[in-house]
């Protein structure tokens, strides 16, 4: 299988600063010792392929550092050229996992999953949309006609995704989330899962469950692009779920099968995870990466 790495393109962060940036040299040295794993550098996102999702205005504004102290401040890192890089990095390891994918069946991105910038606007640590840029990206450079389901599991709404794509009948967005979580304003996707605060495994499983088969009955998809958050997990600090590492692991197995029983292949990278220690989350992605592998061998 896969997997696209842009760990070593560092994003400069100040001391004390709460994005865990070191767990992604932590999961990227798990998984070299995989046999299983073909580790490939992302490619950079072109401005071509960035514009699939975003503003002009908004690109340049960051290609060229000219975004306002409030903008940086949205998006919660501060500008560098490197910011810049690690972003372009992050969104090329989706698109090019998403390639990989139609080719293998699963690949994956080990980072990704930066749901919250908008058309015009980064914010929760997000500065370009890895999966609307993606998915844009199969569409105009392989198959017009593809059709993409964008199934975001990080407990987070994915807000900015569900505003780019609002008005494209070719993308499905569902997103199961905490109701009482960031963002506090919720976009509309076409599927959205509201979970109270301590959801446990058998809720969300469930949920997951019905929402698949909703998805099933309103969208014929060709493709899924899965954001795989660890942050659903009862030891997330960010989370308020309390979700079981077996019940995240249930979680990954029945998104990866649903793929596999209607024959579509999957792009999927690692999104949240805020872990009290950062080795639970690492285990996490970890875990993921694990679960694919599994059903990679199934196609």
């Amino acid at each position: 299988m896969k997997a696209f790495y842009t760990d070593h393109f560092v994003l400069p962060l100040p001391p004390g600063h709460r994005f865990p940036m070191e767990k992604y040299s932590r999961l990227h040295s798990l998984v070299s010792e995989l046999p299983e794993i073909e580790l490939l550098e992302a490619p950079s996102a072109s401005d071509t392929q960035i514009l699939y999702a975003h503003d002009p205005t908004y690109l340049i504004k960051v290609l060229k550092g000219n975004l306002s102290a409030s903008e940086q401040r949205a998006i919660g890192f501060p500008w560098s050229e490197k910011m810049v890089e690690r972003s372009r990095r992050s969104s090329g390891a989706t698109i090019a996992a998403a390639k990989a994918a139609l080719q293998d069946g699963i690949a994956a991105n080990l980072a990704g999953g930066t749901h919250h910038a908008y058309r015009d606007q980064g914010s929760g640590f997000c500065v370009f949309n890895d999966s609307a840029i993606a998915a844009r990206s199969l569409q105009k450079e392989i198959n017009t006609k593809l059709k993409i389901a964008v199934i975001d599991l990080d407990v987070h709404q994915g807000n900015g995704t569900a505003s780019i794509l609002k008005n494209d009948s070719s993308i499905f967005t569902l997103s199961i989330h905490g109701k009482n979580n960031f963002p506090f304003t919720k976009e509309q996707s076409d599927l959205d899962i509201d979970l109270a605060d301590g959801c446990n495994d058998q809720h969300y499983l469930s949920t997951l469950q019905a929402s698949l088969e909703e998805l099933d009955k309103r969208f014929a998809a060709d493709f899924i692009i899965y954001l795989a958050g660890a942050d659903p997990h009862e030891d997330d600090r960010l989370g308020k779920l309390k979700l079981s590492k077996d019940g995240m692991q249930k979680r990954d197995e029945m998104v990866f099968q649903y793929a596999i029983e209607h024959q579509m292949p999957v792009a999927f990278s690692m999104a949240g995870g805020y872990g009290k220690n950062i080795q639970s989350t690492v285990d996490l992605h970890f875990q993921t990466i694990k679960s694919g592998i599994k059903f990679q061998m199934q196609y």
